[in-house]
């Protein structure tokens, strides 16, 4: 781990240094190779003040998004830099409403992400599936681990709202999260950024465009991302709470011999080492328990209900660490202006260990004179996949179409192990670190083990026609795929003995979509849609008897309304829609001691039966009155209500909910520019409010509401050597007046000692320095 940290900090050097060398050096060479104007500024607003056009690809088509009939938010690279949001999790403070991103559990190297009220609370098994398909340029990601890897380059991450079954296919019932990077330009630029904050933290991107060569173009991108622990762990040489050392690079290369046809070859690398979030305990026998009913508190350990910044327990940790890599190759031949054909061929690894000692004192097991405590969750996972997807796009008369191939193929398998760390003094006023022989991969004693396959098979179709009459302002759209999903594994260990336990299943789906949109005027358009989803079924490998459970199903029926007022200086979309979900997937899960002195958490899935009712509104305006300055505002309405379900536990039918979907959540944002004295001056500010929500399927017990405000000062267009290159210095925070709340609070340790929990980030911030030639 030595090494990893100093090659990073090598590679950070490397970038710092490069980017100040090209800053002074390059551009000259930039002037005579390519003397292109610089860039505009992403997402620029027209002389008049007025909104530009934002173009999207939710229908595998370029469209513009006011003219499509779909619920969608927008954020393009302007918008990630002046968040500063360095990867997925940094989404989670509600910059986009109906998007909702947490860690699992109080890890940072597994997402959870969710729409609409789609959000799974533990989808990071091997055969367990997530409810929001996540897409990067076209490939789907088919595990949650690797999800918080830096991000390198983004054009935009459009964000589909509702079932998206028809064209992005099963797991998409909440919807899809689309990133599209950007690619080779053909034309020599660099553009590079370095960065310093609070935390010891640091960042540093470059990006390199090479100038077209024989029909071939090649554009490079690397980034590093590192910040120290904001949680200290007081046992000398151990990681602490909350720290992330990520980088990565790509490498997209372009043959285009026509303008007809071009292939794109890309590979990416990623690594991530990353700590999670620290568990606190926040109370002390909340159901008042008599005196001996329960574990008496160790004097040292801390019970508060503010964020810690000195954990009161030195425990040993060491980083997660997840890799991901992949090789994707794009073709697109205009074979006639009536239709283009697509291949879309991907492959792509993640592998996982896991190290995660968040709880010290504030779990299970709980205090007993010389008893072992600190439950050191260790984990590892091991997942590759290849997806091959043929497309054909095109119009002809009044008929625009999409028909497309899908296959996905993929093998994952996992192992966790639950050793203690610590063993308390008989007192209670001291403890010390055990044997870690238990911690090492060969030595420890298996909780679970388990491998999982599957095949999924696809074909789809989606027509739009436009009649002429009343002038082409109505267009309705049908569409349809057909899925066969073939599915099995094995859990091959649990508590340490070999098991046969093993799962298998096959599903054959039609999802049907249809949208009615009418042009009421030219910048008012108004739809209808009615669509289906589903989110395949599994088996928990953290269940003793690999328990299987069916598919979710959802039939959604929306209206909405996207419009351009006031000669286009107001856009206002609107959305509400109705959710049925029936086999929603509860998970239950029980945390018992076991006789070597770890712990063991058994989770079981249930099919709730009857339906699940999701209800919503959405809304986002986005304001420019004037030149330079632009308004933003979003809410987000959700209503969910589950039957009761059956706890495979306790035997009683109970109520159970679902996770991470506050009631009411909005944000607004503000970003103005005028120019001073040869440069211009920026300046970003937004805010992001969430109702407080259930954590756990279970527990009614809900954590904090959240508001959350990120804010950038930045002088833009300074001249360097010559008008072709550009220097940009920022100030930047998150969390900008340090806000503590609860995220993710735990009860089930009420009976044995107490709640606890993890809060969010505190206030971070920086100074960055971005060029362009």
């Amino acid at each position: 781990m030595q090494n990893d940290i100093c090659l990073t900090r090598s590679v950070a050097r490397a970038l710092l240094a490069g980017t100040a060398f090209m800053a002074l050096a390059v551009p000259a060479l930039a002037a005579e190779v390519a003397p292109a104007e610089a860039a505009a500024p992403e997402s620029a607003s027209p002389e008049s003040g007025g909104l530009s056009e934002i173009v999207v690809t939710a229908t595998k088509r370029e469209t513009n998004l006011q003219k499509t009939p779909i619920s969608i938010s927008v954020m393009d690279s302007k918008a990630l830099t002046e968040r500063h949001a360095q990867s997925l999790l940094d989404l989670g403070d509600g910059a986009i409403p109906g998007l909702r991103v947490a860690t699992f559990e109080a890890r940072q190297s597994a997402l959870t992400i969710g729409i609409r009220g789609i959000v799974p609370l533990d989808a990071n098994q091997p055969a367990r599936e997530q409810g929001v398909g996540v897409y990067i340029d076209g490939v789907y990601l088919g595990r949650q681990q690797g999800l918080n890897a830096a991000l390198m380059d983004i054009e935009r991450i459009e964000v589909l709202k509702g079932p998206q079954g028809t064209l992005f296919g099963r797991n998409t019932e909440g919807g899809a999260l689309s990133i599209v990077t950007k690619g080779p330009s053909g034309e020599f630029g660099f553009r590079g950024t370095a960065g310093i904050g609070n935390y010891g933290a640091y960042n540093a991107d470059a990006h390199l465009d090479l100038p077209e060569f024989h029909n071939f173009s090649l554009k490079v991108d690397g980034v590093v991302q590192y910040r120290d622990p904001t949680v200290k762990n007081p046992l000398p040489g151990q990681t602490g709470w909350n720290y992330y050392d990520r980088r990565g690079v790509k490498a997209t290369l372009r043959w285009q011999p026509s303008t007809d046809f071009t292939a794109d070859y890309s590979y990416d690398n990623g690594y991530d080492a990353n700590s999670p979030f620290y568990s606190q305990l926040v109370n002390y026998n909340p159901l008042n328990k008599p005196a001996g009913a329960i574990a008496p508190l160790p004097p040292i350990v801390v019970v508060g209900d503010k964020r810690m910044d000195v954990a009161d327990i030195g425990v040993p940790q060491q980083p997660s660490v997840d890799k991901t890599f992949g090789h994707t190759l794009h073709l697109n031949w205009k074979v006639a202006p009536e239709v283009e054909l697509r291949s879309i061929t991907a492959y792509r690894e993640v592998s996982v260990e896991q190290w995660d000692n968040s709880g010290g004192a504030h779990r299970v097991p709980v205090y007993a004179p010389n008893g072992n405590f600190s439950r050191y969750s260790l984990a590892g996972l091991w997942q590759h996949q290849f997806s091959q997807e043929f497309q054909a796009v095109g119009s002809t008369g009044n008929l625009d179409y999409v028909a497309g191939l899908y296959y996905f193929n993929e093998k994952a398998s996992d192992d966790a192990s639950t050793p203690s760390s610590n063993q308390w003094n008989a007192d209670g006023t001291g403890y010390t670190i055990l044997d870690p022989t238990p911690t090492i991969r060969g030595h420890r004693s298996i909780d679970r083990a388990s491998t999982a396959w599957s095949k999924s098979y696809a074909a789809y179709g989606q027509l739009t026609y436009t009649p002429d009459l009343m002038g082409g302002i109505t267009h309705l759209t049908v569409g349809g795929r057909y899925t066969h999903d073939n599915k099995h594994g094995e859990l091959t260990t649990v508590n340490n003995a070999p098991t046969d336990f093993t799962f298998r299943e096959k599903n054959d789906r039609f999802d049907p979509m249809v949208t009615l949109a009418v042009d009421a005027t030219q910048d008012i358009n108004l739809y209808a849609k009615f669509a289906t989803g589903y989110r395949a079924g599994g088996a928990s490998s953290r269940s003793l008897t690999y328990r299987s459970f069916g598919p979710e199903k959802v039939k959604s029926y929306e209206i909405g309304a996207k419009t351009e007022l006031f000669d286009h200086m107001l856009r206002l979309n609107l959305a509400g829609y109705i959710m049925d979900r029936t086999g929603s997937q509860i998970d239950f899960s029980l945390v018992t001691p076991q006789p070597n002195g770890s712990t063991r958490n058994t989770l079981e899935t249930i099919n709730a039966p009857g339906t699940t009712k999701i209800r919503g509104v959405e809304a986002e305006a986005t304001l420019s009155p004037m030149q330079g300055l632009t308004l933003n505002a979003a809410y987000a309405y959700t209503y969910t209500k589950i039957p009761p379900t059956l706890n495979p536990f306790s035997g009683v039918v109970q109520p159970v909910f679902i996770v991470f979907t506050p009631r009411n959540t909005a944000s607004g944002a503000v970003d103005y520019s005028v120019p001073v004295g040869g440069v211009t001056a920026r300046l970003h500010l937004d805010a992001n409010y969430a109702q407080a929500t259930q954590t756990f399927d279970q527990f009614a017990m809900k954590a904090d509401s959240s508001f959350i405000v990120n804010g950038r000062l930045s002088l833009a267009d300074i001249s360097l050597a010559n008008d072709s290159s550009k220097l940009t210095v920022s100030v930047w925070s998150r969390n900008l007046f340090n806000e503590a709340h609860i995220y993710r609070r735990d009860p089930s340790n009420q009976a044995t000692l107490g709640d606890y929990a993890n809060y969010n980030e505190p206030r971070t911030y920086g100074l960055e320095a971005s060029i362009r030639f």
